[in-house]
């Protein structure tokens, strides 16, 4: 059985944290750059180890996305890695059931911006692709961002969504998604 040990950032030795930093750069490779390492940081990791190495991470942080005229404190899911080697044992799964957990406690709804291979995951477990379109408050006014239409997932928790409707994004650099 898989054991999924979570932590704030602020909890993470500093081991720890350059072991999850090591692991995304070995999973995305060439995708990894350091604003995506920042956007994981500030929330709750979910961490799964073989014996000393760190071969699963994910986390959760808190974001405001824009839906129906409401400001949605959002659980927003980051950096979902898991070691090429490692794969297929459930062990995303089992990070998510631990994040998925956080969100239902803390947040209005999850959200996520998946890749074409995470999204099989992310529906097997529950997660609904958005089907409107989606949006990013930049410095500048509000910015269409159509290249992530179709990519992005949400778990509703406590408020109700019109999944055709619009979604906005705060900003931040790097991937707004």
């Amino acid at each position: 059985m898989t054991e999924v040990r979570t932590a704030h950032t602020a909890d993470l030795d500093e081991a720890t944290r350059k072991a999850a930093r090591a692991l995304l750069w070995d999973v995305f490779e060439d995708d990894m750059a350091d604003h995506d390492w920042e956007h994981c940081l500030g929330g709750i990791h979910a961490l799964v180890w073989e014996g000393d190495e760190l071969i699963g991470h994910a986390a959760v942080v808190q974001r405001r996305l824009l839906h129906a005229d409401r400001a949605l404190r959002t659980g927003y899911i980051e950096s979902v890695a898991v070691r090429a080697d490692r794969r297929r044992r459930g062990i995303a799964a089992a990070m998510m059931a631990e994040l998925e957990g956080v969100i239902r406690r803390a947040y209005d709804l999850g959200a996520l911006g998946a890749s074409d291979d995470g999204a099989a995951l992310y529906e097997a477990r529950g997660w609904q692709r958005w089907q409107g379109p989606t949006f990013a408050l930049a410095p500048t006014g509000v910015q269409r961002t159509e290249d992530e239409d179709g990519f992005i997932f949400v778990f509703p928790v406590a408020v109700p969504l019109d999944l055709t409707g619009s979604l906005t994004c705060d900003w931040r650099d790097g991937d707004v998604w």
